[in-house]
């Protein structure tokens, strides 16, 4: 990250920009947060609905204890306040797709308190341009269903399979100043909870969504009126709708007219956010404890147990593949996506020297799932084959470049490296007097190349080298063939 700051240039001056995010995270559970009914994504309408969803009379909610767990996972994942004792509370409103007539939150009393989340745009050197933005809370509440208004000509259909889903709402404070800033921490925070299990990630199924709230202001003026920019799908939008509605908050201002509070929608085809309603505040919802609902209590067994299963979480498992020698770019790239950094795991366990599986890791077989369409976890090369690969490059078995042709035959055919190379006869050369006999037909064949090189032009070692190399069909080891050489050379 560099020390400039991100600054829109106005017609009256430079304009700063003030970001705060609220993310909506599924948590990854067996059921929903108050009843027993199932949350797979994709189920047909209404085939995942509990009584309790459907708020019929009588119904009690039980809260779900794996969805609390996952909360203050979350929360110690973040170095946050966990609170022992919170609380929850009715949020009301009416809307087609909510049976209950409200919605159950926690407004005043949150399960997790204040914490951070240390981001960086500068992957080649994390540590030094990090920028730490603060978690203003994360709380526990039910979503609500869905209406489906391109099914009939004349009528909406109401979807309740969502209804009663566990949230995690995560409030970022508002310490975002670019697009750029944006994006890196929801990617950031989508990476930890990947890590933690407590979310799945998967922005294109709804599992996580983030309203953006933007304001603007002239350099050290106070904080100006914010809008809300509500179920933002992706971090490429995040950051979309952070520059878009700055610039529009901008020339609003500048021509004369005011920013209203309120909730806005964002448009990626025309790249533009819309107003949708004004904004209201908590006392419009008539907020009020759930007489349904103890509160929270939550005892030390209880968070021993979740600070114990937490797993290495990304910065720490980066600073330990620093500390083995890998720099710190490819370490950031192994450690963005938590399938990843398993596999690399697995890579080294099977014995792989850390440096040459992170360069292989991130260029060779990063490339080919690419240039495949495959991801890691499709991957047709295993954590141990890949080890094997590496281990034959090691003891001089396979030169670098005999091991892309074997890596290639692994891939069509899911063969380990060893089975490829006695098969293929692919086994690099040592042999000094093979390697000797070809170089002395190569000079035979350059008479005049050799002189050249002999007379001073030291360049030409280079093509002494490739034509040994072509000679022997790319089997003989480089750094036999360059000693060989220079001595044959003179």
């Amino acid at each position: 990250m560099t020390d400039t700051k991100y600054t829109i240039r106005g017609e009256t001056g430079d304009w700063e920009v003030v970001v705060g995010l609220e993310v909506h995270a599924q948590v990854t559970s067996n059921a929903k947060l108050f009843s027993g009914a199932a949350t797979a994504f994709g189920a047909e309408p209404n085939t995942q609905v509990s009584l309790i969803d459907a708020a019929m009379p009588g119904m009690l909610p039980v809260p779900n204890r794996e969805c609390i767990r996952q909360a203050v996972r979350t929360g110690m994942a973040i170095d946050a306040q966990i609170n022992t004792w919170s609380r929850f509370d009715r949020k009301n409103y009416f809307y087609a797709d909510l049976p209950q007539g409200y919605q159950i939150s926690q407004l005043y009393h949150p399960i997790v308190g204040e914490g951070h989340i240390d981001i960086s745009l500068d992957d080649k050197n994390p540590d030094a341009h990090g920028k730490r933005i603060g978690v203003e809370r994360i709380h526990v509440e039910q979503d609500a269903g869905k209406l489906m208004h391109d099914q009939h000509p004349t009528r909406s259909y109401v979807d309740l399979n969502r209804c009663g889903v566990a949230l995690m709402e995560i409030v970022s404070k508002p310490d975002l100043t670019s697009p750029a800033e944006a994006g890196a921490y929801l990617a950031k925070l989508r990476s930890i909870l990947r890590y933690v299990g407590s979310c799945d990630g998967n922005m294109d199924q709804g599992s996580m969504r983030a309203d953006v709230n933007v304001s603007v202001r002239k350099p050290g003026e106070p904080l100006g009126t914010r809008t809300e920019t509500k179920n933002v799908n992706s971090v490429r939008f995040v950051m979309a709708v952070v520059e878009q509605e700055a610039k529009r908050q901008i020339e609003v201002i500048e021509s004369g007219g005011k920013i209203v509070q309120e909730t806005r929608l964002y448009d990626p085809d025309r790249n533009e956010t819309r107003s949708m309603r004004s904004k209201e505040d908590a006392h419009d919802y008539r907020y009020f404890p759930d007489p349904d609902l103890l509160p929270l209590e939550l005892d030390g067994a209880f968070l021993e147990e979740c600070r114990a299963s937490l797993p290495e979480l990304p910065d720490a498992k980066r600073r330990r593949y620093e500390a083995q020698g890998i720099t710190a770019y490819a370490a950031s790239v192994l450690t963005a996506e938590v399938e990843a950094a398993r596999w690399f795991d697995a890579l080294l366990e099977a014995g792989a020297a850390p440096v040459a599986a992170a360069n292989w890791t991130t260029s060779e077989l990063f490339g080919a799932l690419n240039r495949t369409g495959k991801d890691i976890e499709t991957s047709p090369v295993s954590p141990a084959q890949a080890a094997e690969l590496l281990g034959l490059v090691a003891d001089g078995t396979l030169s670098n470049t005999l091991a892309k042709q074997v890596f290639e035959i692994m891939l069509e055919t899911g063969q380990g490296a060893a089975a490829i190379v006695e098969e293929k006869g692919l086994k690099q050369t040592s042999d000094t007097g093979e390697i000797e006999r070809v170089i002395t037909e190569v000079m035979a064949a350059n008479a005049d190349k050799v002189a050249e090189y002999r007379g001073g032009k030291d360049k030409l070692f280079g093509f002494f080298v490739g034509q040994t190399m072509k000679a022997m069909g790319g089997k003989a080891n480089p750094g036999v063939v360059n000693d060989v050489l220079k001595k044959a050379l003179g």
